[in-house]
């Protein structure tokens, strides 16, 4: 008899479609995810879940609202919300209101895998055209002299090209032989360097400035 597949990690579901239930539960059990169903009150109030998946369709029109709710009850739990819109004005609204994430309905799996552990990190994630519409509108009110490029260490440095590469904390950690609260930190370091408050924010501020060069290190830690 086959074992049990291990849970990692519970994600909790806001969701009344059930063949979407079905898919995200298929798709996520092969990252050994379990799915929790659940309706939005109850997600209020549910224990054991740090992430919950929000489908637009099922908070039948009360998006923004619910999220106010979240973050007024608990701020700590990560709401990643799965919508059909790309229009740019309405995404900013929902990050705006508290959500850790925005994936279409349409999202690829590695997408969504990637959104969860992105998140999941503790950053922001949203298609890649709002992020830098985001950051573009944020830099506009910045002085030259805040736009200018800092410097960073060598393992920083390290720490930037993997993190444009699109390897997350853990992947980072490995390669570099450190544990993944050293990258963590290192990573909320550069963030304070650079003025950027989201891991994907930092990751088109690297790509726009070509950030990794030699000319842009300081010293060994």
């Amino acid at each position: 008899m086959e074992a049990p597949p291990v849970v990692l990690k519970r994600i909790g579901v806001v969701a009344t479609d059930p063949l979407r239930i079905l898919g995200l539960q298929t798709v996520l059990a092969k990252k050994n995810i379990e799915v929790v169903p659940l309706s939005a009150p109850r997600a209020l109030d549910t224990e054991g879940v740090s992430i919950v998946l929000v489908d637009e369709d099922a908070t039948e029109g009360h998006l923004l609202e619910l999220l106010a709710a979240f973050s007024q009850r608990r701020p700590r739990l990560r709401v990643i919300v799965m919508a059909g819109s790309t229009e740019f004005d309405y995404i900013e609204r929902v990050i705006g209101a508290g959500a850790k994430g925005y994936i279409s309905h349409k999202a690829r799996e590695g997408e969504l895998e990637m959104a969860i552990d992105i998140v999941e990190d503790g950053s922001v994630w949203a298609p890649r055209k709002v992020m830098a519409r985001l950051v573009a509108s944020s830099r506009e009110s910045q002085d030259a002299a805040s736009r200018e490029l800092p410097k960073f260490t060598v393992r920083e440095t390290e720490v930037l090209h993997l993190l444009v590469s699109g390897k997350q904390n853990r992947a980072i950690a490995e390669t570099l032989g450190v544990d993944a609260v050293t990258i963590k930190a290192h990573v909320g370091r550069i963030m304070r360097k650079v003025g950027v408050e989201t891991r994907l924010e930092l990751t088109l501020y690297a790509l726009e400035r070509g950030i990794g060069k030699s000319e842009n290190v300081l010293t060994h830690e």
